[in-house]
């Protein structure tokens, strides 16, 4: 197999740009970036309800916005305030309801934001296709002194918020997922450790997409691996990438990494069942393999689906491109499929 045709086409938008930081101090670079990941083909959004919570966190107020629901049409932007505001008052509710995702965006802990295709275009298409909600989490990111497990409590608070309230927005709390793509897949998993380890609330699902969770790669045995030479350097993590992105992230050596922050290590037995969508050409692939090897020796269910052709990241092009409908219905047949875990 070769890379996607449609995404193969966009790559000379990005030819010669070795990171993103590079690619965006150039004067055109944001033009080119946006041309990378919209494509050329025509697409429209789905029209879902969108509203906007801070919940409260141990850091400060944490932005979710909410999409979809089949509450979130009569429910005011007071009403959410107020149950934000609540401190989980509304906890429970009679069991049924709409499916529903609290999905963290990727952007290697220190980028990223809810507006990225990954996370406004995904949630929107998830939302549309399953039939229910994703509440898209706007953690804070390591930089400006930021570090674990700061991005780690939001994401621990924004869960605990929609479970509470997951009956008023119109979802179930016993089939409530918690997801993300690559470095918020990390954050996904750590917090589902944590939930485990503290007895709370699990996620029913873990939903995840091209995650990043061991602070150094797996070897590869894939054969395909060298071919992956001829993508931009811009789409390639090298191990001294990926160690920077960890240290940047715990604000010290590998070695300081906990389990919560690099999950990837830890021992899954005991976590729900989980959808892992991988890319087969992605330097990261061997994370997410070498995580669903261990859930599947636990005795944890997982569907995987390996996207032919794909690279890390692609769900950050336009849904216009056949390749990323494909990994957004697994999505969302993934999250209208969940079942109560606990």
């Amino acid at each position: 197999m070769t890379v996607d045709p449609e995404l193969a086409g966009l790559m000379h938008h990005v030819a010669g740009a070795g990171s993103f930081a590079e690619l965006l101090a150039d004067p055109s670079g944001q033009q080119r970036l946006e041309a990378f990941g919209a494509g050329t083909a025509l697409y429209t959004a789905p029209d879902v309800a969108v509203r906007t919570v801070d919940v409260p966190g141990p850091n400060g107020p944490v932005p979710v916005r909410i999409y979809g629901g089949p509450a979130s049409g009569s429910l005011s932007r007071d009403s959410f305030a107020a149950a934000a505001s609540d401190g989980g008052a509304a906890a429970g509710g009679a069991p049924g309801g709409a499916p529903a995702l609290v999905w963290l965006h990727g952007g290697g802990f220190a980028g990223g934001g809810l507006d990225m295709r990954e996370a406004d275009q995904l949630a929107r298409e998830v939302a549309a296709r399953s039939g229910g909600m994703v509440l898209s989490v706007d953690y804070r990111l390591a930089r400006d002194g930021v570090h674990f497990p700061v991005p780690h409590e939001d994401v621990l608070a924004a869960w605990l918020w929609a479970v509470e309230h997951a009956a008023e927005l119109g979802a179930d709390p016993r089939t409530l997922c918690l997801g993300g793509a690559s470095a918020g897949g990390n954050l996904a998993v750590g917090a589902a450790l944590y939930l485990k380890d503290s007895g709370r609330h699990m996620p029913s699902k873990l939903v995840l997409a091209y995650p990043f969770l061991h602070a150094e790669l797996p070897a590869s045995g894939d054969p395909e691996a060298a071919r992956m030479a001829g993508l931009p350097a811009i789409l390639r993590f090298t191990a001294d990438d990926c160690r920077a992105m960890v240290e940047n992230y715990i604000g010290g050596p590998i070695l300081m990494a906990s389990s919560y922050a690099m999950p990837g290590h830890a021992d899954p037995a005991g976590l729900p069942p989980a959808a892992v969508l991988v890319s087969e050409y992605d330097d990261l692939r061997g994370s997410a393999e070498l995580f669903i090897d261990g859930l599947r020796a636990a005795g944890i269910p997982v569907e995987c689906r390996l996207e032919p052709g794909a690279t890390h990241g692609y769900l950050n092009h336009s849904a216009g491109l056949g390749i990323v409908q494909r990994g957004l219905q697994f999505l969302a047949d993934e999250v209208g499929s969940a079942k109560p875990f606990q």
